[in-house]
């Protein structure tokens, strides 16, 4: 059974960082495209930060670029998220995901290309 485990959530005060991790398993996602996703109250689900599977191309949404870093370590079958200088318009749930790059519709994918996800993990960003 494939499974996405997120951890790493949680409260912060702006400016303040959090460490959002992905565990895999189930198979292995070194040909896939790993990366992250948010919801945040009343707001469709948006990008945050991809990484294809050889990490030669990464993508950063405008709103988190500088602040965010992806890595991913295909040995361990993870992918992490480090958010520094939190905004409280970062509040949301943060969703783990993996997708083919065969399925990709574009560059960078959407969620609809996205073949499996975690549950979600919330952060909070108090001002």
């Amino acid at each position: 059974q494939v499974q996405l485990v997120e951890s790493g959530g949680g409260l912060v005060q702006a400016g303040g960082s959090l460490r959002l991790s992905c565990a895999a398993s189930g198979r292995t996602f070194s040909s896939d495209t790993m990366g992250w996703f948010r919801q945040a109250p009343g707001k469709e689900r948006e990008s945050v930060a991809l990484n294809s599977w050889s990490g030669a191309h990464i993508y950063y949404a405008d709103s988190v670029k500088g602040r965010v870093t992806i890595s991913r370590d295909n040995a361990k079958n993870t992918v992490s998220l480090q958010m520094n200088s939190l905004k409280p318009e970062d509040t949301a749930v943060y969703y783990c995901a993996a997708g083919s790059p065969t399925r990709h519709s574009s560059w960078p994918p959407r969620d609809y290309d996205m073949d499996y996800w975690g549950k979600g993990t919330l952060v909070t960003v108090s001002a």
